[in-house]
């Protein structure tokens, strides 16, 4: 058996820098978002997607590998023998691009270091990182006393409908990570639930102002940017004198403008990824703050208002609606309001999206924001539901990536759980393993997402000793 222990990972990935990214814009040109209006039987979740996984597949075969496609929805990367499977967990898909780009989102640009394009952080980067880890064990001489499975899908920032699929025909690794978080380790995540609540189209009564319509938000796992309404009101002066001072005491940006009687409302703020909401100004619940402070000519437009500008509005523990709670290890309950929509005619839907520790539950988190909104009318369904997963740091794997990665940067190891949803809780025995280490900036789901090369490289080095030690 070939012994690279001795070798510099580092400077192995280096030498090969420009086909590391050659395999990375490759993926990253292709706009693998989510569309359910052009979903297909033969593309579930829409074709960029579907695109992205034979792309990939077919750069794969290219390099030599194996490979096996599930479907138009996941895929994987084959190498090695043995009785027990490494599992490598990435996504090919990426949340929309939304607004405020400088460049464009699907045409990487490489400034001052860092690789600009959507998906170039999540979960592109990283997963190429670890392909081309596997890449470079091949070619120098590795090899392996088990399976690796480098398994990619395509639904990770929806429905993980992908992942659904290949539980279903194929069987999960017996360990492993995924590369689509941070260093040194995640080895708890928490949580994940959506609460709906939907507000249905009532009788107008008397009042001097209607809201026609509200629109807040690509999707709930991230902070919606930007906000727009439109009103009719009989005070439309006074609305628009608010309105500016209301702008210069809040950390947004926005305007207002009149046509036909009908005023415009805008607001810009700041995306962020929906496990971290206090990062971001949430565009949709600063909108409505202003305008829950107005009456209505419709109840449920009163109930929406109140319910996102005052219940939800900055509010990221869910203090307000009851459900609040800290765990001693896997820390604190946070709330992302990732889709706002109102429409006179049709109604009300908010996405309350909440990343939870152990010791609650959907249900519960149900009846206690029931309880605590008696005063508000709303129907309220919970969805897309998954438990709290923690793997301890006795683990002979997380003791494997934690030397590694200590080796190879010099710095502390440490556990941390997230609010962030991987694949790594799909194994029983899985993590998440990078890729941004703790003096990274993290630009997951906003304009401008980048990857530093820096950091590529670094994690792409570590994910081939951690591969090597782990199969030899």
């Amino acid at each position: 058996m070939t012994n690279l222990d001795n070798i510099n990972w580092l400077e192995e990935v280096t030498k090969r820098q420009e086909d590391l990214l050659a395999d990375l814009f490759r993926m990253i040109r292709i706009r693998s978002v989510r569309e359910d209006d052009l979903a297909t039987p033969e593309a579930p979740v829409g074709p960029g997607p579907k695109k992205a996984l034979e792309e990939f597949l077919k750069m794969a075969q290219e390099d030599g590998f194996e490979t096996k496609q599930f479907g138009p929805l996941v895929g994987r990367v084959e190498i090695g023998e043995g009785d027990s499977t490494l599992g490598i967990l990435g996504h090919l898909d990426v949340v929309p691009e939304g607004t405020g780009w400088d460049t464009d989102p699907y045409e990487p640009v490489i400034k001052e270091g860092r690789i600009y394009a959507r998906g170039s952080s999540d979960d592109k980067g990283p997963t190429i990182g670890a392909y081309f880890a596997i890449k470079l064990l091949r070619e120098l001489g590795a090899e392996f006393n088990q399976k690796i499975h480098l398994i990619v899908g395509t639904d990770e920032e929806s429905g993980w409908m992908c992942m659904d699929h290949y539980a279903k025909v194929a069987e999960m690794p017996d360990y492993g990570f995924s590369p689509d978080a941070q260093f040194p380790i995640i080895n708890g995540e928490k949580g994940n639930v959506s609460a709906r609540f939907k507000f249905e189209a009532k009788e107008a009564v008397e009042a001097g102002n209607k809201l026609i319509d509200f629109q807040a938000g690509l999707r709930a796992n991230m902070v919606p940017q930007e906000a727009y309404a439109t009103v009719v009101s009989d005070q439309s002066e006074k609305l628009k004198a608010d309105f500016q001072k209301y702008l210069e005491e809040q950390p947004v940006s926005g305007q207002v403008t009149e046509e036909a009687n009908q005023l415009r409302f805008e607001i810009t703020g700041k995306a962020a990824h929906g496990s971290t909401p206090e990062k971001g100004h949430n565009a949709g619940t600063y909108l409505a703050s202003f305008l829950n402070n107005y009456q209505f000519d419709k109840q449920e437009a009163n109930d929406f208002l109140a319910l996102v500008g005052d219940k939800l509005h900055v509010d990221f523990e869910g203090e307000k609606i009851g459900v609040a709670i800290v765990d001693d290890i896997m820390g604190a309950l946070s709330m992302n309001v990732g889709i706002i929509n109102f429409d006179d005619t049709k109604g009300g839907l908010v996405d309350a999206n909440f990343r939870y520790p152990k010791g609650t539950d959907k249900d519960q988190i149900q009846a206690q924001i029931s309880d605590k909104l008696t005063d508000l009318s709303f129907d309220l369904e919970m969805t897309g539901a998954k438990e709290p997963h923690y793997l301890s740091t006795d683990d002979p794997m997380v003791k494997t990536l934690l030397d590694v990665y200590a080796k190879q940067t010099g710095n502390e190891v440490y556990e941390k759980t997230i609010g962030g949803g991987t694949y790594g809780r799909l194994m029983k025995r899985g993590v998440s393993f990078g890729v941004l280490f703790p003096d990274s900036i993290d630009t997951m789901h906003q304009a401008n997402e980048f990857l530093a090369m820096n950091d590529l490289l670094r994690a792409t080095a570590i994910y081939a000793e951690c591969i090597y030690r782990l199969t030899r």
